[in-house]
């Protein structure tokens, strides 16, 4: 069982449920002419979207994949209920290759709320916590080693693409210079501390986090999110059967960038969401990072 404080962090409502739910609905003809299908959730972190999906269409199946051993505990306990109809891969999804065909993948890239929440996990500057950020954290190079390891160069050119932040030169600059006059960073709290002194006073009082973008490009670095995402962009389509749906919710304009793009210029695709789908005021309200959350939508094509 989880302990208390990570089962209560993964309870939570996921991002545009409503509007995945309601572009998913288009699936049910087809498992019902099928007599059942086969869902992909890419990310399946609690579990929480694959759960709603599993109770809005009875014949459908699951294959959830995640690199986080907390998250496939928290989604193995919140999925029991739906028996076996469920397999858990423990896999990045860049690394996956079914074993049937699929009519429905879904990815909710990014970080997750509970991976935010638990200190210890490095992801957040709102508690301080190790600077980890690894999504497996049993595996690969920490942040604390990336920032070490890299030159000043290398280190400013990452936090400009990765976090387009105007101010990456300085920012690079004084974490190099700490590392060499003061040694590693204690957590992230310091690193936040060095990275908004690198702003104006002013600056500083804005409605982001001067830290933001700089933890943003570290966090995308340290598990090579966008080359993981160009794969699955790259592969799904060929898990699809004709008809079937892929989804992702973006957080960024990298992602999503990426995301439209392949939607719109991969011939094995046709685009459902013109433009990407977002969260409403009351979710807003309610949970402020879907405030950055886009939902894009495209179907396979049957090119026999």
């Amino acid at each position: 069982m989880l302990t208390p404080p990570l089962a209560q962090a993964f309870d939570h409502v996921p991002v545009l449920a409503a509007q995945v739910l309601a572009s998913f609905t288009a699936l049910e003809p087809l498992l019902q002419e099928r007599g059942g299908g086969l869902l992909i959730d890419c990310t399946l972190g609690g579990g929480g979207h694959s759960a709603l999906l599993l109770e809005a269409h009875p014949r459908l199946k699951l294959v959830g994949l995640d690199q986080d051993p907390t998250a496939r505990q928290a989604a193995a306990e919140r999925l029991e209920p739906f028996g076996d109809r469920v397999s858990i891969v423990a896999t990045n999804f860049a690394d996956y290759q079914p074993q049937e065909p699929a009519l429905a993948v879904m990815a909710d890239l990014g970080v997750s709320s509970p991976q935010l929440d638990v200190a210890e996990r490095g992801f957040s500057f709102r508690q301080d916590g190790p600077l980890d950020m690894r999504m497996n954290p049993q595996a690969g190079e920490t942040a604390a080693e990336l920032i070490e390891r890299l030159e000043e160069t290398e280190l400013a050119d990452l936090i400009y693409a990765y976090g387009e932040e105007r101010l990456s030169r300085r920012i690079a600059r004084k974490i190099k210079q700490h590392l060499a006059e003061q040694g590693p960073f204690a957590g992230t709290d310091a690193l936040a501390y060095l990275v908004a002194g690198c702003y104006a006073p002013k600056a500083r009082r804005g409605r982001i986090h001067p830290a933001t973008r700089t933890f943003q490009a570290l966090r995308i670095a340290v598990n090579d999110e966008l080359g993981v995402l160009d794969r699955l962009l790259q592969q799904a389509p060929d898990w699809l059967e004709p008809g079937g749906l892929m989804g992702v919710i973006s957080f960024h304009s990298l992602e999503d960038r990426r995301v439209k793009t392949a939607f719109s210029s991969d011939e094995r695709l046709q685009r459902v969401t013109r433009k990407p789908e977002t969260a409403g005021e009351e979710e807003q309200s309610s949970n402020p990072r879907s405030r950055s959350a886009k939902w894009r939508v495209a179907r396979r094509r049957d090119l026999s």
